[in-house]
């Protein structure tokens, strides 16, 4: 079974083929920068590019940086304000001639996680956290979702987290790995007084530097990398795509 996931990042959008049933992706990734600006039809063409790359025509998934309710764009953080109230999913039809599946970008690499990675057969309270231009959230309890968490936003020192402690924010900043991680692991604290979760599971661009900050975290939870690191919103993409559309 196989369908195409794509990830939009505020940076980055990613596509790859994959195989749904071992999380496995069938073809080298591709990668093109987000239109700056990134409004919708710019995106959408990169969305349509993707696909034409890969001579696609089955079901596609999309990792979307927002809340999204029945396809369409709720919130605009870290992408164009223009997309609020855009029908992501409708747009992305007309662009590529395909089906598609547009899911919180968290949301989609929680799924594959929680599928085939870190948080296999993991019950009780999971957190998935990807850190990169912001921070998204995914929230399982005993392997169900908790659609369209945005724990990202939560307010520390009087500003959104993730203008703290996001890979965007240490990079900017110019900040050393045990510098950037003393406020990371404030926010893990935050999180876990508030929800108390077995498991937090660290994806995003960060995931593959985890040994590099991993000694200054205090926090009680377990921590743990991504399996997938980068790759987890091209991957659960595809699934929720074969779950609400069909696989090829």
């Amino acid at each position: 079974m196989q369908a195409l996931g794509i990830d939009i990042g505020g940076s980055g959008i990613k596509g790859a083929i994959v195989e749904t049933e071992t999380g496995k992706l069938l073809t080298p990734r591709l990668r093109i920068p987000t239109p700056k600006p990134s409004k919708p039809r710019p995106v959408a063409e990169v969305v349509a590019e993707i696909a034409q790359h890969f001579g696609w025509k089955g079901s596609i998934g999309c990792g979307f940086p927002s809340v999204v309710q029945n396809g369409v764009v709720r919130t605009a953080a870290n992408i164009h304000r223009k997309w609020i109230n855009t029908n992501a999913a409708n747009l992305f039809e007309e662009t590529t001639g395909c089906p598609v599946y547009v899911i919180n970008d968290a949301d989609a690499a929680g799924l594959a996680e929680m599928k085939f990675g870190a948080g296999n057969r993991r019950m009780g309270v999971v957190m998935l956290l990807t850190i990169g231009t912001g921070i998204g959230s995914a929230l399982f309890t005993d392997g169900h979702l908790v659609v369209n968490t945005e724990f990202g936003h939560l307010q520390m020192n009087g500003k959104d987290a993730e203008r703290n402690a996001s890979d965007a924010a240490r990079k900017r900043e110019k900040l050393t790995w045990k510098e950037w991680s003393k406020r990371f692991d404030a926010y893990l604290h935050a999180l876990h007084w508030l929800f108390w979760p077995d498991l937090f599971i660290l994806g995003g661009g960060v995931s593959k530097d985890f040994e590099k900050f991993k000694p200054y975290l205090t926090v009680e939870t377990e921590v743990v990398p991504a399996q997938f690191l980068n790759e987890a919103g091209i991957v659960g993409a595809a699934l929720a795509a074969c779950t609400y559309l069909g696989c090829t």
